[in-house]
Protein backbone atom coordinates (compact mmCIF):
# COMPACT_ATOMS: atom_id res chain seq x y z
CA UNK A 1 0.00 0.00 0.00
CA UNK A 2 2.75 2.47 0.88
CA UNK A 3 6.17 3.06 -0.61
CA UNK A 4 9.21 5.05 0.29
CA UNK A 5 10.38 8.05 -1.69
CA UNK A 6 13.46 9.71 -3.10
CA UNK A 7 14.64 12.12 -0.42
CA UNK A 8 14.89 15.85 -1.06
CA UNK A 9 17.98 15.79 1.11
CA UNK A 10 21.29 14.08 0.59
CA UNK A 11 21.02 11.02 2.79
CA UNK A 12 24.34 10.55 4.52
CA UNK A 13 25.32 8.88 7.75
CA UNK A 14 25.80 11.20 10.71
CA UNK A 15 29.46 11.45 11.63
CA UNK A 16 28.78 10.06 15.09
CA UNK A 17 26.38 7.41 13.85
CA UNK A 18 28.30 5.04 11.66
CA UNK A 19 27.16 2.02 9.71
CA UNK A 20 26.26 -1.17 11.59
CA UNK A 21 29.24 -3.20 12.81
CA UNK A 22 31.50 -0.12 12.43
CA UNK A 23 29.73 2.15 14.86
CA UNK A 24 30.12 3.55 18.33
CA UNK A 25 30.27 0.11 19.90
CA UNK A 26 33.34 -0.97 17.99
CA UNK A 27 35.68 -2.78 20.33
CA UNK A 28 33.14 -2.97 23.15
CA UNK A 29 33.26 -6.12 25.26
CA UNK A 30 29.83 -5.56 26.79
CA UNK A 31 27.74 -8.68 26.09
CA UNK A 32 24.58 -6.55 25.99
CA UNK A 33 25.82 -4.88 22.81
CA UNK A 34 24.61 -7.77 20.66
CA UNK A 35 22.16 -7.08 17.84
CA UNK A 36 18.53 -7.41 18.92
CA UNK A 37 15.97 -9.20 16.77
CA UNK A 38 13.00 -6.94 16.01
CA UNK A 39 10.70 -9.28 17.95
CA UNK A 40 12.86 -8.89 21.07
CA UNK A 41 12.48 -5.11 21.34
CA UNK A 42 9.01 -5.02 22.89
CA UNK A 43 9.84 -7.97 25.18
CA UNK A 44 12.96 -6.13 26.35
CA UNK A 45 10.92 -2.98 27.05
CA UNK A 46 8.38 -4.98 29.08
CA UNK A 47 11.25 -6.47 31.09
CA UNK A 48 12.83 -3.06 31.74
CA UNK A 49 9.57 -1.50 32.90
CA UNK A 50 8.36 -4.65 34.69
CA UNK A 51 4.78 -4.63 33.46
CA UNK A 52 2.52 -7.54 32.67
CA UNK A 53 1.53 -8.60 29.17
CA UNK A 54 -1.91 -9.45 30.57
CA UNK A 55 -4.35 -6.56 30.12
CA UNK A 56 -6.23 -7.55 33.30
CA UNK A 57 -3.08 -7.16 35.42
CA UNK A 58 -2.14 -3.67 34.24
CA UNK A 59 -3.59 -1.83 37.27
CA UNK A 60 -1.64 -4.07 39.66
CA UNK A 61 1.53 -3.64 37.62
CA UNK A 62 1.22 0.15 37.67
CA UNK A 63 0.71 0.07 41.46
CA UNK A 64 3.89 -1.96 41.86
CA UNK A 65 5.82 0.59 39.81
CA UNK A 66 5.11 3.24 42.45
CA UNK A 67 7.61 1.46 44.70
CA UNK A 68 10.39 2.35 42.25
CA UNK A 69 10.14 6.07 43.01
CA UNK A 70 12.93 5.74 45.62
CA UNK A 71 15.40 5.15 42.75
CA UNK A 72 14.62 8.52 41.11
CA UNK A 73 17.37 11.13 41.32
CA UNK A 74 16.66 14.44 43.06
CA UNK A 75 18.92 16.27 40.61
CA UNK A 76 20.74 15.58 37.37
CA UNK A 77 24.10 15.98 39.14
CA UNK A 78 23.27 12.91 41.24
CA UNK A 79 23.24 10.73 38.12
CA UNK A 80 26.37 9.23 36.51
CA UNK A 81 27.33 10.61 33.11
CA UNK A 82 26.98 8.35 30.10
CA UNK A 83 28.69 8.18 26.70
CA UNK A 84 26.95 8.06 23.35
CA UNK A 85 28.27 4.56 22.79
CA UNK A 86 26.61 3.39 26.01
CA UNK A 87 23.19 3.75 24.43
CA UNK A 88 24.17 2.58 20.94
CA UNK A 89 21.77 -0.16 19.81
CA UNK A 90 21.36 -2.26 16.67
CA UNK A 91 18.17 -4.11 15.74
CA UNK A 92 17.78 -6.60 12.90
CA UNK A 93 14.60 -6.99 10.85
CA UNK A 94 15.46 -10.19 8.94
CA UNK A 95 12.94 -10.01 6.10
CA UNK A 96 15.31 -11.92 3.83
CA UNK A 97 16.53 -14.63 6.16
CA UNK A 98 13.16 -15.10 7.93
CA UNK A 99 10.42 -14.90 5.25
CA UNK A 100 7.67 -15.54 7.84
CA UNK A 101 8.10 -11.90 8.96
CA UNK A 102 7.35 -10.45 5.52
CA UNK A 103 3.57 -10.50 5.48
CA UNK A 104 3.33 -7.97 8.32
CA UNK A 105 5.59 -5.58 6.37
CA UNK A 106 4.41 -6.28 2.81
CA UNK A 107 2.55 -3.87 0.51
CA UNK A 108 0.54 -4.88 -2.55
CA UNK A 109 3.30 -3.32 -4.67
CA UNK A 110 5.76 -5.82 -3.11
CA UNK A 111 7.58 -3.15 -1.11
CA UNK A 112 7.93 -2.51 2.63
CA UNK A 113 5.17 -0.78 4.61
CA UNK A 114 6.54 2.51 5.90
CA UNK A 115 3.87 2.62 8.61
CA UNK A 116 5.39 -0.51 10.16
CA UNK A 117 8.84 1.11 10.01
CA UNK A 118 7.48 4.07 12.00
CA UNK A 119 6.33 1.65 14.70
CA UNK A 120 9.76 0.02 14.86
CA UNK A 121 11.56 3.36 15.05
CA UNK A 122 9.36 4.46 17.93
CA UNK A 123 10.07 1.30 19.93
CA UNK A 124 13.79 1.49 19.19
CA UNK A 125 13.96 5.12 20.32
CA UNK A 126 12.44 4.21 23.70
CA UNK A 127 14.80 1.24 24.14
CA UNK A 128 17.83 3.42 23.37
CA UNK A 129 16.79 5.93 26.05
CA UNK A 130 16.34 3.17 28.61
CA UNK A 131 19.89 2.02 27.91
CA UNK A 132 21.14 5.58 28.45
CA UNK A 133 19.31 5.87 31.79
CA UNK A 134 19.91 2.36 33.09
CA UNK A 135 20.26 2.04 36.86
CA UNK A 136 22.40 -1.01 37.60
CA UNK A 137 21.18 -1.29 41.22
CA UNK A 138 17.53 -1.54 40.17
CA UNK A 139 16.03 -4.58 38.48
CA UNK A 140 13.45 -2.40 36.72
CA UNK A 141 13.68 1.20 35.54
CA UNK A 142 11.88 3.79 37.67
CA UNK A 143 11.49 6.01 34.61
CA UNK A 144 8.57 6.23 32.23
CA UNK A 145 10.10 7.18 28.87
CA UNK A 146 7.69 8.32 26.18
CA UNK A 147 7.97 9.84 22.71
CA UNK A 148 7.47 13.60 22.79
CA UNK A 149 8.30 14.52 19.21
CA UNK A 150 9.32 13.11 15.87
CA UNK A 151 11.55 15.97 14.81
CA UNK A 152 12.41 14.74 11.32
CA UNK A 153 12.60 11.60 9.20
CA UNK A 154 14.36 11.91 5.85
CA UNK A 155 14.31 9.25 3.16
CA UNK A 156 17.09 8.44 0.71
CA UNK A 157 15.60 5.48 -1.14
CA UNK A 158 12.43 5.31 -3.20
CA UNK A 159 11.36 1.81 -2.24
CA UNK A 160 12.54 -1.10 -0.15
CA UNK A 161 12.68 -4.78 -1.01
CA UNK A 162 10.70 -7.05 1.34
CA UNK A 163 13.16 -9.84 0.53
CA UNK A 164 16.33 -8.32 2.01
CA UNK A 165 17.32 -7.91 5.66
CA UNK A 166 16.93 -4.48 7.29
CA UNK A 167 18.99 -3.15 10.16
CA UNK A 168 18.31 -0.22 12.50
CA UNK A 169 20.90 1.54 14.63
CA UNK A 170 20.82 4.54 16.91
CA UNK A 171 22.00 6.26 20.07
CA UNK A 172 21.28 9.25 22.31
CA UNK A 173 22.80 12.34 20.66
CA UNK A 174 21.69 15.15 22.99
CA UNK A 175 20.45 15.39 26.55
CA UNK A 176 18.58 18.09 28.46
CA UNK A 177 17.52 17.82 32.10
CA UNK A 178 14.52 15.57 31.48
CA UNK A 179 14.59 14.99 27.72
CA UNK A 180 16.79 13.17 25.21
CA UNK A 181 17.30 13.40 21.46
CA UNK A 182 17.82 10.10 19.65
CA UNK A 183 19.45 9.77 16.23
CA UNK A 184 18.56 6.64 14.30
CA UNK A 185 19.49 5.19 10.92
CA UNK A 186 17.97 2.43 8.84
CA UNK A 187 19.89 0.26 6.37
CA UNK A 188 19.02 -2.49 3.91
CA UNK A 189 21.21 -5.34 2.76
CA UNK A 190 22.37 -5.27 -0.87
CA UNK A 191 25.22 -7.37 -2.26
CA UNK A 192 26.25 -8.39 1.29
CA UNK A 193 26.54 -4.75 2.42
CA UNK A 194 24.12 -2.54 4.33
CA UNK A 195 23.22 0.73 2.58
CA UNK A 196 21.45 3.71 4.25
CA UNK A 197 17.72 4.10 3.71
CA UNK A 198 16.60 6.78 6.15
CA UNK A 199 17.75 8.96 9.03
CA UNK A 200 15.46 9.90 11.92
CA UNK A 201 15.55 12.25 14.90
CA UNK A 202 13.19 11.62 17.82
CA UNK A 203 12.84 13.49 21.11
CA UNK A 204 11.95 11.45 24.19
CA UNK A 205 10.99 12.66 27.65
CA UNK A 206 11.52 10.95 31.00
CA UNK A 207 8.82 10.96 33.67
CA UNK A 208 8.52 9.35 37.08
CA UNK A 209 7.42 5.74 37.66
CA UNK A 210 3.74 6.78 37.64
CA UNK A 211 4.17 8.86 34.49
CA UNK A 212 2.94 11.97 36.31
CA UNK A 213 5.87 14.40 36.51
CA UNK A 214 9.23 14.98 34.78
CA UNK A 215 12.26 13.00 35.92
CA UNK A 216 15.96 13.73 35.52
CA UNK A 217 18.10 11.82 33.01
CA UNK A 218 21.83 11.09 32.93
CA UNK A 219 24.08 13.81 31.51
CA UNK A 220 26.12 13.07 28.39
CA UNK A 221 29.89 12.90 28.06
CA UNK A 222 31.26 13.98 24.67
CA UNK A 223 34.36 12.06 23.60
CA UNK A 224 35.18 13.40 20.13
CA UNK A 225 34.68 16.42 17.84
CA UNK A 226 32.07 14.41 15.93
CA UNK A 227 30.08 13.85 19.11
CA UNK A 228 30.41 17.52 20.04
CA UNK A 229 29.01 18.39 16.62
CA UNK A 230 26.06 16.02 17.12
CA UNK A 231 25.34 17.53 20.53
CA UNK A 232 25.56 21.07 19.11
CA UNK A 233 23.12 20.06 16.41
CA UNK A 234 20.75 18.89 19.13
CA UNK A 235 20.96 22.34 20.74
CA UNK A 236 20.25 23.95 17.35
CA UNK A 237 17.30 21.61 16.81
CA UNK A 238 15.84 22.65 20.16
CA UNK A 239 16.23 26.34 19.28
CA UNK A 240 14.72 25.81 15.85
CA UNK A 241 11.68 24.09 17.33
CA UNK A 242 11.15 26.95 19.79
CA UNK A 243 11.44 29.53 17.00
CA UNK A 244 9.11 27.57 14.72
CA UNK A 245 6.54 27.28 17.51
CA UNK A 246 6.79 30.99 18.36
CA UNK A 247 6.12 31.92 14.73
CA UNK A 248 3.15 29.55 14.49
CA UNK A 249 0.19 30.90 12.55
CA UNK A 250 -1.91 30.08 15.62
CA UNK A 251 0.08 32.75 17.49
CA UNK A 252 1.28 35.27 14.91
CA UNK A 253 -0.04 36.76 11.67
CA UNK A 254 1.50 35.61 8.37
CA UNK A 255 4.55 37.46 7.10
CA UNK A 256 4.19 40.16 4.45
CA UNK A 257 5.44 37.74 1.80
CA UNK A 258 2.94 35.08 2.89
CA UNK A 259 0.08 37.59 2.86
CA UNK A 260 1.03 38.53 -0.69
CA UNK A 261 1.06 34.86 -1.68
CA UNK A 262 -2.47 34.31 -0.36
CA UNK A 263 -3.78 37.52 -1.92
CA UNK A 264 -2.31 36.61 -5.32
CA UNK A 265 -3.88 33.16 -5.09
CA UNK A 266 -7.24 34.73 -4.21
CA UNK A 267 -7.06 37.09 -7.18
CA UNK A 268 -6.23 34.21 -9.51
CA UNK A 269 -9.54 32.54 -8.56
CA UNK A 270 -11.78 35.53 -9.31
CA UNK A 271 -14.11 35.14 -12.28
CA UNK A 272 -12.92 37.65 -14.93
CA UNK A 273 -16.45 37.80 -16.38
CA UNK A 274 -18.13 39.11 -13.23
CA UNK A 275 -15.22 40.98 -11.59
CA UNK A 276 -16.68 40.23 -8.17
CA UNK A 277 -15.08 39.14 -4.91
CA UNK A 278 -17.90 36.62 -4.44
CA UNK A 279 -17.50 34.82 -7.75
CA UNK A 280 -14.71 32.24 -7.52
CA UNK A 281 -13.48 29.91 -10.26
CA UNK A 282 -10.59 27.49 -10.30
CA UNK A 283 -7.58 28.30 -12.50
CA UNK A 284 -6.45 25.63 -14.96
CA UNK A 285 -4.99 22.56 -13.19
CA UNK A 286 -6.39 23.77 -9.87
CA UNK A 287 -8.25 21.92 -7.09
CA UNK A 288 -10.05 23.38 -4.08
CA UNK A 289 -8.40 22.30 -0.83
CA UNK A 290 -11.72 21.24 0.66
CA UNK A 291 -12.09 18.48 -1.95
CA UNK A 292 -8.82 16.79 -0.90
CA UNK A 293 -9.99 15.50 2.49
CA UNK A 294 -10.18 11.93 3.78
CA UNK A 295 -11.23 10.76 7.24
CA UNK A 296 -11.01 7.59 9.28
CA UNK A 297 -12.12 6.24 12.66
CA UNK A 298 -10.38 3.66 14.86
CA UNK A 299 -11.42 2.06 18.12
CA UNK A 300 -8.30 1.88 20.29
CA UNK A 301 -8.24 -1.73 21.49
CA UNK A 302 -5.90 -3.10 24.20
CA UNK A 303 -3.85 -4.84 21.49
CA UNK A 304 -2.43 -1.44 20.48
CA UNK A 305 -1.31 -0.40 23.96
CA UNK A 306 2.26 0.46 24.90
CA UNK A 307 4.18 -0.67 28.00
CA UNK A 308 2.37 1.99 30.07
CA UNK A 309 -1.09 0.89 28.90
CA UNK A 310 -1.70 3.90 26.74
CA UNK A 311 -2.06 3.61 22.98
CA UNK A 312 1.32 3.00 21.31
CA UNK A 313 2.63 6.13 19.57
CA UNK A 314 3.91 4.01 16.69
CA UNK A 315 0.36 2.75 16.05
CA UNK A 316 -0.89 6.35 15.88
CA UNK A 317 1.87 7.23 13.41
CA UNK A 318 1.13 4.18 11.26
CA UNK A 319 -2.59 4.91 11.05
CA UNK A 320 -1.96 8.60 10.30
CA UNK A 321 0.65 7.76 7.66
CA UNK A 322 -1.61 5.25 5.90
CA UNK A 323 -4.45 7.79 5.74
CA UNK A 324 -2.01 10.44 4.51
CA UNK A 325 -0.69 8.06 1.85
CA UNK A 326 -4.24 7.30 0.69
CA UNK A 327 -4.98 11.04 0.56
CA UNK A 328 -1.91 11.72 -1.57
CA UNK A 329 -2.73 8.75 -3.83
CA UNK A 330 -6.34 9.86 -4.29
CA UNK A 331 -5.30 13.45 -4.97
CA UNK A 332 -2.39 12.82 -7.32
CA UNK A 333 -3.95 9.94 -9.22
CA UNK A 334 -0.77 7.87 -9.02
CA UNK A 335 1.33 6.04 -6.46
CA UNK A 336 2.99 8.47 -4.00
CA UNK A 337 6.37 7.91 -2.34
CA UNK A 338 7.12 9.21 1.16
CA UNK A 339 9.90 11.80 1.16
CA UNK A 340 9.90 13.23 4.69
CA UNK A 341 8.06 13.13 8.00
CA UNK A 342 8.23 16.37 9.92
CA UNK A 343 7.38 17.79 13.33
CA UNK A 344 5.04 15.22 14.90
CA UNK A 345 4.34 16.36 18.46
CA UNK A 346 2.53 14.06 20.88
CA UNK A 347 0.35 16.57 22.71
CA UNK A 348 -1.84 14.21 24.74
CA UNK A 349 -1.74 10.47 25.47
CA UNK A 350 -4.45 8.30 23.96
CA UNK A 351 -6.25 6.03 26.40
CA UNK A 352 -7.20 2.46 25.58
CA UNK A 353 -10.85 2.37 24.56
CA UNK A 354 -10.81 5.82 22.97
CA UNK A 355 -12.32 6.62 19.60
CA UNK A 356 -9.54 7.89 17.33
CA UNK A 357 -10.64 10.34 14.65
CA UNK A 358 -8.13 11.10 11.87
CA UNK A 359 -8.67 13.84 9.29
CA UNK A 360 -6.26 14.14 6.38
CA UNK A 361 -5.97 16.96 3.85
CA UNK A 362 -3.64 18.09 1.08
CA UNK A 363 -2.53 21.56 2.17
CA UNK A 364 0.25 22.43 -0.30
CA UNK A 365 1.50 21.17 -3.66
CA UNK A 366 4.42 21.98 -5.91
CA UNK A 367 5.33 20.13 -9.11
CA UNK A 368 5.38 16.44 -8.08
CA UNK A 369 5.24 17.12 -4.36
CA UNK A 370 2.20 16.77 -2.10
CA UNK A 371 2.23 18.10 1.47
CA UNK A 372 -0.35 16.28 3.59
CA UNK A 373 -1.53 17.28 7.05
CA UNK A 374 -3.23 14.70 9.27
CA UNK A 375 -5.09 15.89 12.36
CA UNK A 376 -5.68 13.39 15.17
CA UNK A 377 -8.27 13.77 17.91
CA UNK A 378 -9.83 11.40 20.44
CA UNK A 379 -13.06 11.04 22.35
CA UNK A 380 -14.00 8.52 25.01
CA UNK A 381 -16.95 6.20 24.52
CA UNK A 382 -18.79 8.05 27.31
CA UNK A 383 -17.74 11.63 26.51
CA UNK A 384 -18.45 13.22 23.13
CA UNK A 385 -15.87 15.98 23.65
CA UNK A 386 -12.98 15.75 21.16
CA UNK A 387 -9.38 16.57 22.10
CA UNK A 388 -6.47 17.03 19.68
CA UNK A 389 -3.63 14.58 20.32
CA UNK A 390 -1.36 14.98 17.28
CA UNK A 391 -0.82 16.84 14.04
CA UNK A 392 1.21 14.92 11.46
CA UNK A 393 3.07 16.41 8.48
CA UNK A 394 4.01 14.16 5.56
CA UNK A 395 5.74 15.10 2.31
CA UNK A 396 5.01 12.78 -0.63
CA UNK A 397 6.33 12.68 -4.17
CA UNK A 398 3.98 11.57 -6.95
CA UNK A 399 4.97 9.75 -10.11
CA UNK A 400 3.60 12.65 -12.15
CA UNK A 401 2.98 16.36 -11.70
CA UNK A 402 -0.01 17.07 -9.46
CA UNK A 403 -2.66 19.84 -9.51
CA UNK A 404 -2.26 23.01 -7.47
CA UNK A 405 -4.45 23.33 -4.37
CA UNK A 406 -6.28 26.59 -3.75
CA UNK A 407 -7.69 27.67 -0.36
CA UNK A 408 -11.20 29.04 -0.30
CA UNK A 409 -11.42 30.34 3.26
CA UNK A 410 -9.08 32.17 5.62
CA UNK A 411 -8.67 29.01 7.70
CA UNK A 412 -7.65 27.03 4.62
CA UNK A 413 -5.23 29.82 3.70
CA UNK A 414 -3.50 29.34 7.06
CA UNK A 415 -3.32 25.58 6.44
CA UNK A 416 -1.79 26.31 3.04
CA UNK A 417 0.88 28.58 4.53
CA UNK A 418 1.62 26.08 7.29
CA UNK A 419 2.05 23.34 4.69
CA UNK A 420 4.30 25.61 2.65
CA UNK A 421 6.45 26.27 5.71
CA UNK A 422 6.90 22.57 6.42
CA UNK A 423 7.68 21.87 2.79
CA UNK A 424 10.19 24.74 2.68
CA UNK A 425 11.93 23.42 5.79
CA UNK A 426 13.41 20.70 3.58
CA UNK A 427 16.50 21.27 1.48
CA UNK A 428 16.06 21.87 -2.28
CA UNK A 429 13.78 19.12 -3.64
CA UNK A 430 15.00 16.82 -6.35
CA UNK A 431 13.03 15.76 -9.42
CA UNK A 432 11.43 12.32 -9.25
CA UNK A 433 13.67 9.78 -10.95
Amino acid sequence: MEEMGQSPRLCTLSKGLLAPSRGLTQGSQNPEERIFHINEVRAKLLEIVGVSTNWRDHVKAMEERKLLSSFLAESQKALPSRRMKDSYTEVLLPLGSQPELREKYLTVQNTVRFGRILEDLDSLGVLICYKHTKIHSAKMSPLSIVTALVDKIDMCKKSLSPEQDIKFSGHVSWVGKTSMEVKMQMFQLHDNEFFPVLSATFVMVARDSENKRPAFVNPLILESPEEEELFSQGELNKGRRVAFSSASLLKMAPTAEERTTIHDMFLSTLDPKTISFRSRVLPPNGVWMESSKLKSLDICHPQERNIFNRIFGGFLMRRAYELGWATACNFGGSRPFIVAVDDIMFQKPVEVGSLLFLSSQVCFTQENYIQVRVHSEVASLQDKEHMTTNVFHFTFMSEKEVPLVFPRTYGESMLYLDGQRHFSSMHSPETLK
